[in-house]
């Protein structure tokens, strides 16, 4: 609570009138007399204004929001009093987020009630809280403000916004997929599941012909195939301290994010499998899921993911890798590798590539782009040039190594990643190399 304008005129006006009693002493008198009753009628509101019955508040805000986009949350108010009552409403959104059109004034008619809508936006990925609804009410006589706080305790999930980062990128891929010749479809010849017998058609491959198949039957017998489907895509996310680095409004590890989640909804609809496990100072492991609904399993395991000031342990995350996924599988390893990092990532790469078909993506420090790119003007600038073409050669040599062993790499640009990553997984669909 807290006095209004009209209390703290009151109270000034009484004190310039034991002002002016100091000089007319016949006026003390009624000074104190005024004291009292503004004293009586300060206390007398107050209690009223704190006695009377609350206003009835409730909140209806979505269960999840979209990193960046924004929702619409409303409010109802119900009035038990008889008269039409001005408040201001203030509501207890989460911390990570922006608000529009609060706090907000409005009137709330007697013995009725009213809503009003409000819009949310998240700034951060995770779980935020709504804390407490504030109205701030006027008492009877209007000499205080009274603040009532109605509980109204909301989780909201705030998760990476996938529509907005795949938006422009899916129409493209639509048509590489088209071009490219990937689809969910059967076809006659070498695939690696047997589907069905059939009589021999001219084309076939002598390995296709069954032969006692077509002994029984006197006639000759092809078997045919059909592609595999379920294949696996495993992503070992880098969430160690690399990762903070900043690319425009995004860190490095939402960049990485919204590429996973792009690859992710790509695989999901050519019928594989998806999974993930994290290493540097996050261990987390989401099993195998299929098809178009695996995409909520996804969101539900990175939505609340951060980085951490731990190093990457590249090693152990290829052991722990290893011993859940025996079959086969595409690892795309995401994370900002560096020369220094080839004592421990050489052998941890190699490690997975003897059973796995592995691809090491690997981001760019704008930061150094910018200093290979900037005009030099004298010693200094110079100095910092050569030092950051010393860091870029040390670095492309060391990929360079990693192709060699048999190790598919990407050296791209934060922003470019998740484009890049999704047609990498394509080509390799195409070429069946999985």
């Amino acid at each position: 609570m807290r006095p209004r304008r009209r209390a703290l005129g009151l109270v000034a006006t009484w004190a310039l009138l034991g002002l002016a009693g100091a000089f007319v002493p016949a006026w003390l008198a009624a000074w104190q007399v005024a004291g009292a009753v503004i004293a009586a009628a300060l206390t007398l509101d107050l209690v009223l204004g704190l006695r009377r019955e609350p206003l009835a508040v409730e909140r209806t805000a979505p269960h999840s929001l979209a990193l960046g986009t924004w929702a619409t949350v409303r409010l109802r108010l119900r009035n038990p009093r008889a008269a039409v009552e001005r408040v201001t409403v203030f509501d207890g959104h989460p911390l990570a987020t922006e608000v529009e059109a609060l706090p907000r004034e409005v009137d709330v008619p007697g013995e009725r009630g009213i809503e009003f809508d409000y819009r949310l936006r998240g700034l951060v990925r995770g779980e935020g809280l709504f804390g407490p609804c504030e109205v701030v009410r006027q008492s009877p006589l209007g000499l205080w403000d009274v603040r009532e706080r109605t509980a109204l305790d909301t989780r909201v999930r705030i998760y990476p916004n996938f529509t907005a980062v795949a938006g422009f990128a899916l129409h493209a891929l639509e048509n590489r997929i088209q071009l490219m010749g990937i689809r969910r479809r059967q076809r006659r010849g070498d695939g690696l599941e047997f589907r069905q017998m059939r009589d021999y058609q001219s084309g076939d491959s002598l390995r296709q012909i069954d032969w006692k198949a077509t002994s029984r039957r006197q006639k000759t017998i092809s078997r045919e195939y059909q592609e595999e489907r379920d294949q696996q895509v495993v992503f070992l996310l880098d969430c160690g301290r690399r990762m903070r680095a900043l690319d425009g409004e995004l860190s490095h590890f939402d960049h990485c994010l919204n590429a996973l989640l792009l690859v992710a909804y790509v695989a999901l609809r050519q019928g594989d499998a998806v999974s993930l496990l994290t290493f540097g100072g996050v261990d987390r492991r989401l099993p195998p899921v299929k098809g178009r609904q695996g995409m909520t399993p996804l969101l539900n395991a990175v939505y609340d993911l951060e980085t951490t000031l731990e190093p990457p342990d590249y090693l152990e995350a290829a052991a722990r890798l290893r011993a859940f996924q025996r079959r086969r599988a595409l690892v795309v390893v995401v994370t900002n590798q560096r020369d220094e990092d080839e004592d421990e990532l050489g052998p941890a790469l190699d490690l997975l590539r003897t059973r796995h078909l592995v691809v090491l993506a690997s981001l760019r420090e704008m930061s150094v782009e910018a200093l290979l790119e900037a005009p030099v003007g004298g010693f200094e600038d110079a100095l910092s040039t050569c030092s950051a073409q010393d860091y870029a050669e040390a670095r492309r040599r060391a990929l360079e190594r990693h192709s060699g062993r048999g190790v598919l790499t990407l050296d791209i640009a934060p922003s470019q990643l998740q484009v890049a990553l999704a047609e990498k997984y394509l080509e390799i669909k195409r070429s069946g190399r999985l």
